[in-house]
This record gives structure tokens, sequence and C-alpha cells, in this order.
């Protein structure tokens, strides 16, 4: 059997809070070959991203290794100092982090930001500028984003989820890394793009022959990914095992504890049918149209139609699900139920009152009974 590419022994990682040392990660240990995808699982506050940023030796302020260590190729990277471990970064290990619109600069244009990557690990000596250019946009083009050139020129705000997180596969790949570390890359995205992004990492991985730590919550994406399984409790490894022995066959009585209330969508139906109530919200083809301006002067030269004829109804005590995949409206259609977004055409009614129509004190009224949830906590 090869050598393992990466080795992670009885890692401990501690905070000092007042005084003591509170432990985050105790005696964590695992392998990792090259072309091999191994998957970190367990629920948020187990030490999953505390344990992938360790090995890019990233950890948060207040917070530092312990014990252990952590080895690429045999190179002990704890022991590397910074100047080196910025060398390593990038080129021999690369991380897609969770949250893309958080990790993406929002002032720079996404093109800007892979080119930075291409000078710092790909750029030969002498040459860049066009070639780095052309580099960058065959990366654009191999992580499945339709439009290479427009995206190059974009700012993250004006790029859906899912292809913001294409953006930073690209980004992480610019260096061709020996191991990839994915931290819930796919936790923003609907189920379609999630799918796709799952596709594309397995396809870049073959072709690439890179390893990868891919670190999740989600039972149905790690069964479809990952080659090997760690559940991590507290802060420590409980189990590990081949991915179909771990569904099969769990060891420990936290990995059938996971399984177990994993939510399944065999659910049958309640028999009971609720009577209908009045119609607390009212929606009658509603459309939000944004303009697309451009030019020296901006002018309007078109417009996106994120909403386009929407009705529906909600009572009392009910629940309504808006279902489909990213860019599709389901935000804005939220958004303009709330006053948030600009109805071009159609109304929403609340309790009997178009929404529009509302100002002052009755704009404080309604705000203060109809409540939003955002996506992002950012």
């Amino acid at each position: 059997m090869a050598p393992p590419l990466l080795k992670v022994e009885n890692l401990g990682v501690a905070a000092a809070a007042s005084g003591n040392d509170e432990v985050l990660l105790r005696d964590v240990g695992f392998e990792l070959r090259a072309g091999e995808t191994f998957a970190l699982l367990g629920e948020s506050g187990s030490g999953k991203t505390l344990t992938a940023l360790s090995v890019m030796r990233l950890l948060p302020d207040g917070v530092a290794f312990r014990s252990g260590g952590v080895s690429l190729c045999g190179r002990d990277l704890l022991r590397l100092p910074e100047f080196a471990m910025q060398h390593v970064r990038g080129r021999r290990i690369a991380m897609i982090f969770q949250e893309p619109m958080t990790s993406l600069n929002p002032v720079m244009t996404v093109g800007a930001q892979v080119l930075e990557a291409l000078r710092l690990h790909r750029a030969a000596p002498g040459k860049g500028g066009k070639n780095l250019e052309a580099l960058a946009l065959d990366t654009f083009a191999d992580v499945g984003l339709d439009d290479p050139q427009r995206t190059f020129a974009a700012y993250p705000h004006e790029l859906s989820g899912g292809m913001k997180q294409r953006v930073m596969i690209a980004m992480a790949l610019a260096g061709e890394p020996d191991l990839l570390i994915a931290d819930e890359p796919t936790t923003a995205l609907d189920v379609t793009i999630q799918a796709q992004v799952l596709e594309l990492l397995k396809t870049l991985q073959e072709r690439l022959g890179m390893a990868m730590l891919f670190v999740s919550h989600d039972l149905s994406i790690v069964s479809n990914i990952a080659d090997r399984i760690a559940v991590m409790k507290d802060g420590r490894i409980v189990d590990e095992s081949a991915t179909s022995e771990f569904f099969t066959r769990p060891r420990h009585p936290y990995s059938r504890r996971l399984l177990t209330a994993a939510p399944s969508l065999s659910v049958a139906p309640s028999s009971a049918t609720p009577a209908v109530a009045d119609g607390l919200l009212e929606v009658r083809d509603l459309k939000v149209h944004f303009p697309i301006r451009a030019g020296v002067f901006r002018r309007v030269c078109g417009w996106t139609r994120a909403v386009d004829g929407v009705s529906l109804s909600l009572g009392a005590g009910r629940t309504l699900a808006l279902v489909g995949e990213s860019g599709s409206g389901k935000t804005t259609v939220a958004n303009a139920i709330l006053g948030l977004a600009p109805i071009s055409a159609g109304a929403v009614c609340f309790e009997g009152v178009d929404v529009e129509s509302l100002r002052g004190r009755a704009l404080r009224a309604f705000r203060h009974s109809a409540q939003i949830v955002f996506q992002d906590p950012f």
C-alpha cells in the first residue's frame, strides 16, 4: 500500500479561556492517500471544521496546538516556519470554505481573485498577464461556468450561490493541489446544484489524482462521495470505517443515532385534513423585474424577470413551502411580500390590506406581524 499523503496523529487543539485551556480537539488521528476521499462527519460543533483548519494551520486567534502532528508526504507541517507554510497553502493543500460569499472579496472581481491564486502558485518566471488570464478562463470552463468571460469580470454579488461556489472551486484548483479540503461545500446550495458540484468535484479529483478531505454533516452527501468516513463528536473521532461498512454496520452508538436521525422522504402523509382558514396572506400575479443597465450613462437596456406572475394563498396556522433551484425566484418572492423588493406588478395583501399601500405606523405594525429568517446569518 502506498504511504499516506496526509497523516494526522494524536492532534490536540485548545483555546485559552480565563487562564484555563479549553480542549477543542483531543487525540484526533487519520490518514489520507492520493486519490482517496475521506469524510469527516458530525453535527455542528463536533470539531470537523477546526480539524480542517488545523491541517491548513489556520487556527483562529486564541486557539493553539497542544499535541500531535500533521504530516504531508512525511513533512511535519506544524514545524514549518510561516513563510514555508505559505508555499504549502494553495499549492500543495487547498481549501473550499463553507460560505463562498464571506470567502470572496466583495470589492474585487472574481477573475482578479483567481488570477491572484494563479500568480502565487502557477506563474512561470517572466510569464504572466494574458497567459494567466487564459488559464483562469480555462479553469472557469473546467468547473462548469457557462460564460467564463462574463464571470471573470463579475463581482461576487452578481453571481448566484452555485456560481460563487464554482468560483471557489476554481480558485482552490488553480494551484493544482495534492490535497483538496472541502468544508461543507454544498450547504447553501439547492439539491440540483449540490448534485452538480459533487459530480464536478469527483470528476476533477479523478482527472487530477488529488486526495480530498470532505467535511460534512449530511449523510446522503458523504454516502455518494466518500471512500472512508470518520465520525466526530465533542472534538474526538469516535468511529472510522469504509463508507459501505459505515452505512450497513455502524460500530459506535453515536454513529447509529446519526443514521437513525437522518430525515427520510418516505414518511406517509397525514390522514387528517385541517380546515382551510381564511387567507392571512394573498399574493396575486406578483411580478418583480430588475433593470439591466449598460454603457457610460447606465441606461436601461433590458429587464431581469426575477418573478413573473406568482400567485399563492396562505391561511393562519398553515405552512406553505416554496421549492425551486437557485435563481428560481423563491427569495425574491419572500422579499417582495415583506416590501424588501420592489413590486413591478400584481398585489400582496396581508389580512386583506395591500402591503404596498402601507405607510408610517401601519407599515411598522405590518413589519411587527410579518418577520423573516434570512438564509445567511451573516
